[in-house]
């Protein structure tokens, strides 16, 4: 098993067979893939986590401030099995996993304070909390230095839950790929004999593979780096920064958070900045809100130290970090100096925050969860995120992997659903629309087998690589459709296809130009994108 680096001692205590529900860690694992250049000097403009974010931020600006903050860190390995059966690179961009965790406990496993975790944190017993991820946001800083976009994976999303070894868990909520190997390992090691601070390392290191790979394998992309917070790290945070400055569209009023604020501007103490970014209950798109205010925290919290001049001052700088870094894990990989050296440029706007979205709700192992289409989200991270022009299929596996498909016609596409399965339109209309294509309406039509699209003046270009995608029968000319659009009515036979790969008549699909991202409509995310730079306003 891996070994452990960790910055202090302690009595290790765990629950193995306990449901399963949310915490954090660190430790560290053997074997890291060589390393690969990275713009590491560039990367520095990207935020860490709903709490991570100021910590990284502020860590450092010396040399000295470098050697004294490693003395203190808690870093793992994690990455060295998790980029074993990683996606490849199309180019020299970095990939950074936030990673919160809803944890009632320390570093060692030891359950917080009973009256700090109810009158503070307001956030209920150990029991609740366990192993899960609350936070995941991957953040995406381009080779060329352009701006930073960065996806929030909703915490209830229904999909196939990986070990960190590739071995499959099942299909959980994506939250609950930390908490099931955390089990699983604690089982297994303790059997074997581990006991106290080791145990609850090494389970805790098997979490964090396993979520690793299995954001890897939902979005379809590699991970570079990763920096992980427990939820008593978030307090500490909001305690050195407080008063936070928060912006709310509407007043809100939860007695499960503790939320209650008015509309508008306002500060927050550290009870009142974890209620802001934990409700959940009485907001319009429940989980959905949450993580924009966790958006809007990490904007909050970037503001804020630049205000107060933190990033400038090295006795600001090392008294938040001595503060908070008892409860931050970063990979053993990731260079603090160089990622905060260009700390400030968080504050200019350039970093972009997107909520995945959802298919749907459902129950399903007896807990409400979201639904998802991961092949469309696939399709949506890879139109935004693009590659670096220079790249080539000389610079690696897969550089080459849309080189050579054809851009998005112009057209505005409506989607009638006659395949008879709920949702189907809406989820093809946003795939289309990650691709460059206008977005149009959706409704209903009668049940029919075969798929069908017809076309308006102007627009058979667009209906012709439509009907490659679908692997339909070509696309028929009609009077009925205004001119520039394209109709298509889906079918019993309807399924939807990869975005990369090609159609069943063996044609190129439509997708971006390998040079640059493809815009993607404002309407495929869930909920409004929350910009870095200053107090956004959100539900």
């Amino acid at each position: 098993m891996p070994e452990v680096h960790r910055s202090g001692a302690g009595r290790g205590r765990t629950e193995a067979g306990r449901r399963r529900n949310g915490a954090a860690g660190g430790t560290t694992v053997r074997g890291r893939r060589p390393a690969r250049r990275s713009p590491w000097v560039k990367a520095g403009r990207v935020a860490v986590g709903v709490t991570s974010a100021a910590v990284l931020l502020a860590s450092g600006v010396t040399w000295a401030t470098y050697t004294w903050i490693n003395g203190g860190l808690n870093t793992s390995d994690a990455l060295d099995a998790a980029n074993k059966g990683a996606p490849p690179h199309l180019d020299n961009s970095v990939n950074l996993l936030l990673i919160g965790l809803d944890s009632r406990k320390d570093m060692n496993g030891n359950d917080l304070p009973k009256e700090f975790v109810q009158d503070q944190l307001h956030a209920g017993s150990s029991d609740i909390g366990y192993y899960n991820t609350n936070t995941l946001i991957l953040m995406h800083i381009p080779a060329d230095g352009g701006k930073v976009t960065a996806f929030s994976v909703p915490r209830d999303d229904y999909v196939q839950t990986f070990n960190g070894d590739g071995s499959i868990q099942g299909h959980y909520k994506i939250k609950e790929a930390y908490a099931n190997a955390y089990t699983s390992a604690h089982d297994r090691l303790s059997a074997q004999g581990v006991k106290g601070p080791d145990l609850e390392a090494q389970s805790r290191e098997a979490g964090r593979e396993a979520t690793l790979v299995t954001v890897q394998k939902f979005l379809d992309v590699p991970v570079d780096h990763f920096a992980e917070v427990n939820l008593l790290g978030f307090y500490d945070i909001a305690k050195v920064l407080q008063p936070i400055q928060v912006c709310l569209r509407h007043p809100v009023h939860d007695r499960y958070s503790g939320a209650d604020f008015p509309a508008g501007m306002q500060e927050l103490n550290p009870k009142q900045a974890l209620a802001f970014v934990r409700q959940r209950h009485g907001l319009l798109m429940g989980d959905l809100d949450r993580t924009h205010r966790q958006q809007a925290f990490l904007s909050s919290v970037t503001h804020k130290l630049k205000t107060d001049g933190v990033f400038g001052d090295l006795g600001k700088l090392q008294g938040l970090f001595g503060v908070v870094k008892k409860d931050l894990v970063i990979d053993s990989k990731l260079n603090v100096l160089d990622f905060a050296q260009q700390a400030t440029n968080l504050t200019g706007g350039k970093v972009e925050f997107h909520t995945l979205p959802i298919a749907g709700f459902a129950h399903r192992n007896n807990e409400e969860v979201n639904l998802v289409d991961p092949q469309h989200i696939r399709s949506i991270v890879q139109a935004m995120i693009g590659h670096d022009a220079s790249a080539s299929p000389s610079d690696g596996a897969g550089a080459g992997k849309r080189s050579s498909a054809a851009s998005a016609a112009p057209a505005t596409v409506d989607v009638l659903n006659g395949s008879g399965r709920t949702g189907a339109a809406a989820g093809e209309l946003r795939a289309l629309a990650a691709l460059g294509y206008t977005a149009g309406r959706t409704s209903n039509a009668a049940t029919q087998h075969s798929t069908t699209i017809v076309y308006g003046s102007g627009a058979q270009a667009a209906a012709q690589q439509i009907a490659e995608r679908l692997g339909t029968a070509a696309p028929v000319n009609s009077p009925s459709v205004p001119a520039g659009r394209v109709q298509i009515t889906l079918g019993t036979d309807f399924t939807p296809p990869a975005t990369t790969s090609t159609g069943s008549s063996g044609s190129t699909q439509a997708t971006a130009p390998a040079s640059e991202p493809s815009p993607v409509p404002s309407t495929a995310f869930a909920g409004d994108s929350v910009k870095m730079g200053g107090i956004p306003c959100v539900n």
